[in-house]
């Protein structure tokens, strides 16, 4: 299957050159054949940069069958946000592999990783190492509760600043801040600039995140990547006025 062009190169010139992009987060678990080729196809139309695919708890053969069909659509690049690191579709175009900085359960720094590296190694896939960091978004997440792990506190900038520059010390290739699926408060725009601004590595942002103008404070506040899943499930026509927000918060526009 052709790939696009490699992914991380992507994300450090928007780091470089002060732009910001738009991703649209998909639950293999949460699409049809017929809707995911419809939201390929919104997707398509918003000018959307790239899509996450992945869940908590998916089926391998499953996500590759969707991978198959919004390709059939959309060129926009595939990447795969897994819910462990064993998730593995050769179908994508990058793997976001995550380990979970913000925790202290050693399975999700390291020891999962062990268990899939030959299958992430023969896969073919541009693997992008990621400081993965749970932020509390006022609710209890899926990965809180599988990782028994505490988030760490909303209100707590400095802490999640040490956090990533721990990751980005460690060779991480980008920190991905995520308040969770469904979380009641997104990440504060206070937090996010604290730690894009201190790091020199791309930032990814996700979750609670339910309007254009919080993508847009989310991309001035610095974050290179804005996610979104829920809120599009929901209201598929918010796409575009995302999409739109996402670049309209640019350095200079």
């Amino acid at each position: 299957m052709m790939r696009a062009s490699l992914v991380l190169p992507q994300f450090r010139q928007l780091k470089a050159t002060g732009k910001h992009a738009f991703a649209v987060l998909i639950d293999p678990d949460s699409v049809t054949p017929d809707s995911i080729c419809s939201i390929a196809q919104k997707c398509e139309d918003a000018g959307v940069d790239y899509v996450f695919m992945g869940g908590s708890i998916v089926v391998t053969a499953h996500v590759d069958h969707c991978i198959q069909q919004f390709k059939t659509v959309s060129k926009i690049p595939v990447v795969l946000f897994p819910g462990s690191p064993a998730q593995v579709s050769p179908c994508a175009d990058a793997l976001l592999y995550l380990s979970l900085i913000s925790g202290r359960n050693p399975d999700l720094l390291i020891g999962q990783h062990v268990v899939s590296a030959p299958a992430v190694k023969m896969s073919g896939l541009e693997v992008i190492s990621t400081g993965y960091m749970v932020i509390d978004g006022g609710v209890p997440t899926t990965v809180s509760y599988m990782s028994h792990s505490a988030p760490i506190p909303a209100n707590k900038p400095d802490v999640a600043l040490c956090t990533a520059w721990a990751g980005e010390l460690q060779g991480k290739h980008l920190i991905y801040m995520d308040a969770g699926s469904g979380a009641k408060y997104p990440i504060s725009t206070e937090m996010i600039s604290r730690v894009a601004g201190n790091i020199d590595i791309p930032l990814v942002i996700g979750g609670g995140i339910r309007t254009p103008e919080k993508v847009y404070e989310n991309g001035r506040a610095g974050a290179q990547i804005i996610v979104v899943g829920n809120a599009i499930e929901k209201d598929p026509s918010l796409i575009r006025e995302m999409s739109l927000a996402a670049k309209e918060s640019a350095i200079g526009i």
